[in-house]
């Protein structure tokens, strides 16, 4: 079995694979600022990746700022990258997003592009994982597009979101495996139009909010077509549906 670094491993995706990984005999170390170690700084990277044959990427950056979020990407990934290659490890896996490789305008696309190629090009064994928007992130999305009379616009964009709990359970299975040194796309079993989407999540949790479909809404910042946030032909359907999820995972308090 390998000893897996887990990069973010505190988190909502890294703890769930962290879990995974040491459930099946891996040594899954969760490596973050407050386990001392820091992507940004360095710190903690060099005896962090000691004896490691695998290291998974699933940190995200805390501002979504145009040009923190490409500081961030860049920076963390170019440190992650220089201590993996002197400490000789194997496999670097990454977990992105859906739709950074299609014409669009999000800086926080651009930002997860700008990261890819620094893997792609690193000469590393990596697997990128490309999973579309997650179940969990329904009310974020839903604060960040209310207009000024309450009401959350969103584009009629389609989406097909997916569980966390299925992302960590794709990103384990790539850390366990062989590199593919190329891109696999993950998502949920469900095509909604992101409003759709948004107001049945709403609904459900007794929300009172409007959800409107807005042609001028943008998301995260930017205009987007239609198709911009599903996977295409070949991408791995986990089985999860929105039903299912929404009555296990009630809203935080």
């Amino acid at each position: 079995m390998a000893k897996i670094i887990v990069v973010g491993g505190t988190g909502l995706i890294g703890s769930k694979v962290v879990a995974k990984l040491s459930e099946h005999g891996h040594e899954a170390v969760a490596a973050a600022p407050s386990t001392g170690v820091d992507t940004l700084t360095g710190e903690g990277l060099a005896d962090a990746m000691t004896g490691a044959q695998v290291v998974v990427d699933v940190s995200n950056s805390p501002s979504f700022e145009e040009n923190a979020v490409l500081e961030f990407f860049t920076t963390s990934t170019r440190n992650l990258l220089a201590a993996e290659a002197a400490a000789g490890v194997g496999h670097h896996v990454a977990l992105t997003i859906v739709g950074t490789n299609r014409p669009q305008n999000i800086p926080y696309f651009r930002a997860k592009t700008a990261q890819e190629k620094l893997i792609t090009e690193s000469g590393m064994p990596y697997s990128l994982v490309h999973a579309t928007q997650f179940f969990e992130f329904l009310g974020s999305i839903a604060d960040i597009s209310v207009v000024a009379d309450g009401t959350v616009h969103l584009p009629g964009a389609l989406i097909q979101p997916i569980a966390a709990e299925d992302v960590a359970t794709a990103v384990a299975r790539t850390a366990a495996g062989r590199p593919i040194n190329g891109d696999l796309e993950i998502a949920g079993p469900e095509q909604f139009p992101m409003d759709e989407f948004v107001r049945r999540g709403l609904a459900f949790r007794g929300d009172p909010r409007t959800v409107v479909q807005d042609p001028d809404a943008q998301y995260y910042g930017a205009h987007i077509e239609e198709r911009t946030l599903i996977p295409l032909d070949g991408a791995e359907i986990f089985p999860t549906t929105l039903a299912e999820w929404l009555p296990a995972n009630p809203p935080r308090s």
